[in-house]
């Protein structure tokens, strides 16, 4: 058995084209409808906060789109990114599995959110737009969109969660040295923002009411557009550079993958590893492809597959996808980057047919498989990737009780060395889990 543990690309071999599933898809998906009228989008609806190639992007029937020379340069920075055998944590489990993972966390940014950050700031400057607007959760998103902003000669404004611009400083700092504007939302920049300030002073914020407040941005401002760092279906595009590269891994590692897991919130890194997986999956072989979510926030396995708003302020279009609830605010976890009420429409839609699966975890085991993924493997990873984790330990544990063995094969999506106030609550016994207000939801 081979020892070697790193699987490295050339650049010559960095992706040339984002993979496009949507012309494979088995059924159509369900078209989103214009939020005043509920008739069916236009690609000149999203025209004030979007440029149009990346409208064009979002509804394309190409099944390949060729990456930009620009956006490669830039790419070139950090892609390709490594794969890695996970032999200490496999000793560590007593598995028979063999357990893979890509890792992102090497961009400048520390997580997988540039690959479509830079493509999204490179569109908007050749649309001649001056300003970019937009939401995060933990950080990973605003800071990674600060960056492409400062690449292309754009401002940013970023709209943090209030509960993560609280938790996690140091991203706030990173968003700042790359020039971006950073405001804890809920705010009072934004009439949606000082909505929710008035009805609920002590409010931590959510996803949804962060998007309220930077598309009323974009939108009242003629030279800004809104870039959305997941969910949307050219965001599932640019980050198919992830999956074509850890095919090409794998076939180095001489494997193929038996299950492929990311962690979920909107949608960004599952689908960026799994996407380029669906073609064998639709046609009946080729690996499981499983999404973990939060317990605390469980779109996919607690949400109702329904039309419904991105944002708290009923400001986007409607989609149907996976929600909680445009207005459910989840609770005060650390995974910020997974406290989405909603999902990618394109994955629901997947999910919805059978041809993905969903997990959802608390998240005190999935901080216990982070630290015992540090321990073993060096690196600390991000609590939204820690979900992911748990998800390939518990493949992993399952496999070592069947005494089968299988090839696991996860994201992990970012490094969490911001994230250490996190670990160091969870080191300490202070951190807790929350459950699913289901019967309040309901």
């Amino acid at each position: 058995m081979s020892a070697i543990s790193k699987f490295l690309l050339a650049d010559s071999q960095i992706p040339s084209a984002w993979i496009n599933v949507l012309p494979s898809l088995p059924e159509p998906m369900s078209p989103p409808l214009h939020p005043a009228t509920n008739a069916p989008l236009t690609p000149e609806d999203l025209l004030p906060i979007f440029p149009m190639e990346l409208i064009e992007q979002e509804f394309s029937p190409k099944p390949m789109i060729d990456i930009p020379g620009e956006v490669m340069d830039v790419y070139r920075i950090w892609r390709a990114t490594p794969l890695y055998r996970a032999r200490r944590l496999e000793k560590a489990l007593d598995t028979p599995a063999h357990i893979y993972y890509k890792y992102e966390g090497t961009s400048p940014a520390g997580s997988h959110k540039p690959n479509t950050a830079v493509a999204q700031a490179y569109y908007n400057k050749r649309a001649g737009i001056k300003r970019l607007a937009t939401e995060t959760g933990a950080g990973q998103w605003g800071s990674a969109l600060s960056l492409a902003c400062q690449m292309f000669g754009l401002e940013c404004t970023v709209y943090m969660v209030r509960i993560s611009y609280d938790q996690k400083p140091y991203r706030r700092m990173l968003m700042h040295t790359w020039g971006g504007e950073v405001y804890p939302s809920p705010s009072d920049h934004t009439n949606s923002g000082r909505a929710v300030l008035a009805a609920t002073p002590d409010s931590p914020g959510s996803l949804g009411i962060a998007i309220s407040e930077a598309v009323e941005d974009a939108a009242t401002h003629a030279d800004t557009n809104y870039a959305l760092g997941s969910v949307l279906n050219h965001v599932m595009l640019h980050q198919t550079v992830i999956g074509q590269e850890a095919r090409l891994q794998m076939e180095m590692a001489g494997e193929e993958p038996d299950v492929v897991i990311g962690c979920f919130g909107g949608g960004s890194n599952f689908g960026g590893i799994a996407l380029p997986y669906l073609e064998d999956r639709l046609k009946g072989k080729g690996p499981r492809l499983l999404a973990v979510e939060p317990a605390a926030c469980p779109s996919l396995t607690k949400g109702e597959f329904a039309y419904d708003f991105g944002d708290t302020a009923k400001l986007t279009p409607l989609i149907k996808m996976f929600t909680l609830g445009h207005d459910f605010v989840p609770p005060g976890i650390h995974a910020g980057g997974l406290r989405y009420h909603g999902a990618s429409p394109l994955l629901s839609h997947l999910l919805n047919l059978g041809h993905i699966e969903a997990k959802a975890f608390p998240q005190l085991p999935c901080f216990q498989a982070a630290v015992q993924f540090a321990r073993t493997e060096g690196i600390l990873p991000a609590p939204e990737s820690s979900h992911a984790i748990c998800g390939a330990v518990n493949e992993a544990i399952l496999a070592r009780e069947e005494g089968k063995s299988k090839v696991i094969l996860f994201c992990l999506s970012g490094h969490g060395n911001f994230d250490l106030a996190s670990y160091d609550n969870y080191l300490s016994g202070k951190l807790q889990d929350y459950e699913y207000p289901g019967p309040e939801m309901d």
